[in-house]
């Protein structure tokens, strides 16, 4: 609606505003139009005055009716109830507060300027969340001139005084910490953010996951309900199992020796250690990330399988699932990747067939079957090189593995 506004000089004015504007919005409005403060203005409507609170609609201002402006000077200052504070910084009477620093257009602007957490506080209308930030600024200062106190103290404390030359070594120290953070965040203000960890899209065994891609993994990790759903577990070798200790704790419950991934359109075989771990479903480890030639390319944000011939962008956070993104779950992750496959922990292996092997760092390690010898192990020659592998690789790789068939079979077809 079209409200004419008559001010104090009979200057008239056509302001368009809508039924429910509060006064105080209209007189910021004509404050622009009439470079009047806003703390200056009074409007009266039939008569009487309205106040800022009002709502136009509730005072009866309808479309077309006129309103008078008077412009109120006076040398007095603000009543120190209104600004008076509380011992906590917050306001003794905050809605007149509010209301007074509004008025002050000037007074709005540095804050927007200098303090925008203040000013949003100001201009909003939680009640609580203005007094707390006032106890906050109020706590701010305080500790500020603390501080300053202390280093007036320290400039005129005994030299030979052992425990203020202690404080005078913190305070450098301090000081040196802070110029460094203020250096940081002016030319590494990334440092502060969090780090998306490094997901790309998979298929193993054709059931679509998120992997998450970790050089510092040496083994490739699964967890038995991801395996469970990927039909894998039925494949679960458990002589494998074990503990594995590190940061975290988590039980091995074996090995699954090959296995297809599908990555990108081309499928690979991959081996993957099974371990007891809810919280992780799939870690695609270095030992997988070197025998596939793989490049972690962070200019062009993804993963390069094969030397190359495979390219697969990284996933975005919003693309990562929401359980994933946890970071108390990704803390779990990366503990049960140092305790499994980690470069420094240590793992404490036990088998049912062998005592307690003293402890050891990398990959997991049991007892392996000691070869078969005789027609046994002719059987299993004839039986991988029937799948299509020369009789000369066959016998290196039973022997490389101690008559594993499946072992062999895996370095055989990963060859």
């Amino acid at each position: 609606m079209k409200v004419t506004v008559m001010t104090a000089d009979e200057q008239i004015l056509t302001v368009d505003v809508d039924p429910d504007e509060s006064v105080e919005n209209l007189k910021a409005l004509l404050e622009v139009e009439t470079s009047v403060p806003l703390r200056q203005q009074q409007l009266h409507f039939n008569g009487r005055e309205i106040q800022n609170t009002d709502k136009l609609s509730t005072v009866g201002v309808q479309d077309g009716d006129l309103v008078m402006m008077v412009k109120v000077t006076s040398n007095e200052r603000p009543s120190q109830d209104i600004i008076r504070l509380n011992p906590d910084g917050s306001a003794v009477d905050p809605q007149a507060f509010r209301q007074h620093i509004r008025g002050d257009s000037q007074l709005m602007g540095q804050l927007l300027q200098n303090d925008p957490a203040l000013a949003q506080a100001i201009l909003g209308d939680d009640i609580n969340e203005l007094q707390n930030t006032l106890r906050s600024r109020h706590q701010q200062r305080l500790e500020l001139k603390r501080k300053q106190e202390e280093e007036i103290a320290l400039m005129y404390a005994d030299p030979f005084d052992v425990e203020a030359q202690k404080k005078i070594e913190a305070a450098i120290r301090q000081k040196g910490i802070d110029e460094n953070w203020e250096a940081a965040l002016e030319h590494n203000p990334e440092a502060f953010a969090r780090v998306v960890m490094l997901y790309v899209d998979m298929e193993v065994n054709g059931v679509p996951l998120k992997a998450f891609v970790d050089s510092g993994a040496q083994s490739t990790i699964i967890s038995k309900s991801c395996a469970e759903r990927c039909g894998l577990l039925r494949l679960l070798d458990q002589r494998y199992r074990g503990v594995a200790i590190g940061v975290g704790q988590s039980e091995i419950l074996g090995r699954i020796h090959v296995a297809p991934i599908k990555i990108g359109h081309v499928f690979y075989p991959c081996s993957f250690t099974v371990l007891d771990a809810p919280n992780m479903e799939f870690l695609f480890g270095l030992d997988m990330l070197r025998k596939h030639q793989c490049i972690i390319d962070l200019k062009d944000n993804v993963l390069r399988v094969g030397g190359g011939e495979v390219s697969v962008p990284f996933l975005q956070e919003k693309d990562i699932p929401s359980h994933i993104r946890d970071e108390e779950k990704l803390s779990k992750l990366a503990s049960l990747s140092q305790g499994a496959a980690g470069e420094s922990s240590t793992a404490w292996e036990k088998t049912p067939d062998a005592p307690p092997r003293a402890p050891t760092t990398g990959a997991p390690a049991v007892n392996p079957p000691q070869p078969q010898g005789g027609g046994d192990f002719e059987a299993k020659v004839t039986k991988l090189v029937e799948l299509g592998f020369d009789r000369a690789s066959v016998i290196q790789a039973l022997k490389l593995f101690n008559g594993n068939e499946e072992q062999a079979a895996a370095f055989l077809f990963g060859g």
